[in-house]
């Protein structure tokens, strides 16, 4: 497969965060990745709850590479009697890491508002004590305030913003000194990657080792992302991030090949041979554990009865699910074993 193209990766990354997918909110970028996928040639079909599955062709038991769209977000919970909007998180997004965060929210009669996450109270010129020593609590103190001259619930519900409105929060992309700066790079990054192999693979004419699909789940965040798999799958390999921390192995410009997250450890068969994968094409990789709060869709295929392997890799990946951070070598290391992997 052609080497590893940044500035491809980076246009189908921003393509992707552009369009506002919290989970269960999969329309649009469902179709716009249809769209993509039509105009690489990939034959594909789109999954009944949301989600498209693209076939790359070969034969052989089937190898099943999944990387999810879906993003974590926000709720609408109810609408406070000032015309605030108490909010839940969808997926796990924690207070501490979108407050102040810019927002939209997407009405039920399809308008889109604009508001921005806040503390209550939230002037650190008036109530200092309590801002510098009360943790921000989606139940008590944080709320969306609306860009609109509302007063009242009645206002805000005159606007047509009820309860289960989706909000979702404004991604923030940049790039500087080769360093990815943005909400949702998990799992939208690792995404781009697959979509950058699958172009490849249609340009050059590849056909893979063996029977292939990609995967791109709509429902991860919540742990039911790819419960169904296509008839003979015996192989589920997710493209996600790898979290850096204290303790950790990963790297933001390596690969990191799974062994455990907080489930269970990863196929070790499987896992060998995605480590075998990645020497072969010189990726700069490690191997890390993640726990206690971590798991990806292969885990969802497992514990949906599935008799398969199952294993995992992706890029380093710094401030998971707050305002992350990457670099692109460790985009390019995740292509390179990504291309091997499909190329065995």
């Amino acid at each position: 497969m052609r080497d590893f193209s940044e500035k491809e990766c980076l246009d189908f990354f921003e393509r992707l965060i552009n369009v506002d997918s919290t989970t269960g909110q999969y329309e649009e970028l469902q179709e716009l990745l249809c769209e993509m996928l039509e105009k690489m040639g990939c034959p594909y079909r789109a999954t009944y709850k949301g989600g498209v599955i693209a076939d790359l062709g070969g034969e052989g038991n089937a190898l099943c590479v999944t990387a999810h769209l879906d993003d974590i977000g926000l709720m609408v919970r109810h609408i406070n009697s000032d015309g605030t909007l108490n909010v839940c998180p969808v997926g796990g997004l924690y207070p501490f890491y979108c407050v102040t965060e810019n927002v939209r929210i997407y009405a039920r009669d399809g308008k889109v508002f604009t508001g921005c996450v806040c503390r209550t109270p939230n002037s650190i010129h008036v109530t200092e004590e309590e801002l510098r020593t009360v943790l921000p609590d989606f139940r008590k103190n944080v709320c969306v305030v609306l860009d609109e001259d509302v007063k009242t619930a009645d206002d805000a519900r005159a606007l047509g913003i009820e309860t289960g409105d989706y909000i979702a929060l404004e991604p923030r992309f940049t790039v500087s000194n080769g360093y990815i700066k943005s909400r949702f790079i998990d799992d939208k990054a690792p995404a781009a990657v697959l979509l950058s192999a699958i172009k490849a693979m249609k340009e050059q004419n590849i056909v893979p080792g063996r029977k292939t699909y990609a995967y791109f789940a709509f429902y991860e965040e919540i742990g039911h992302g790819t419960v169904w798999l296509p008839d003979g799958v015996r192989d589920v390999v997710a493209i996600d991030i790898a979290p850096t921390g204290p303790d950790q192995n990963s790297d933001e410009k390596k690969v990191s090949v799974f062994a455990k997250d907080s489930r269970f450890p990863y196929h070790r068969g499987l896992t060998n041979e995605l480590v075998d994968a990645a020497k072969k094409a010189g990726a700069d990789y490690t191997v890390d554990i993640f726990t206690p709060h971590y798991g990806t869709d292969g885990d969802a295929s497992v514990l949906a009865g599935y008799d398969i392997r199952h294993a995992a890799f992706g890029p380093g990946t710094a401030n998971s699910h707050g305002y992350e951070r990457t670099h692109i070598k460790g985009l390019e290391n995740t292509y390179k074993l990504l291309a091997a992997l499909i190329e065995q």
